[in-house]
């Protein structure tokens, strides 16, 4: 499988890079939630992993 098919792990699991499309991509997967919304919640809460689920309401 071609690299750009590939979804990768961010290199820092703890913070989400929104401006790097692969992690975006690898973020609403993990989170469950559309590109929207994961931006969304990223401007209201910031890019913290652990904020972000808090603020998503995920367990």
């Amino acid at each position: 499988m071609p690299d750009d098919m590939e979804i990768r792990v961010p290199q820092d699991d703890e913070q989400i890079d929104i401006t790097d499309l692969k992690e975006v991509d690898y973020w609403t997967k993990w989170f469950g939630v559309s590109e929207t919304r994961l931006r969304m919640a990223v401007a209201s809460a910031g890019t913290i992993k652990d904020d972000l689920r808090v603020y998503l309401g995920l367990p």
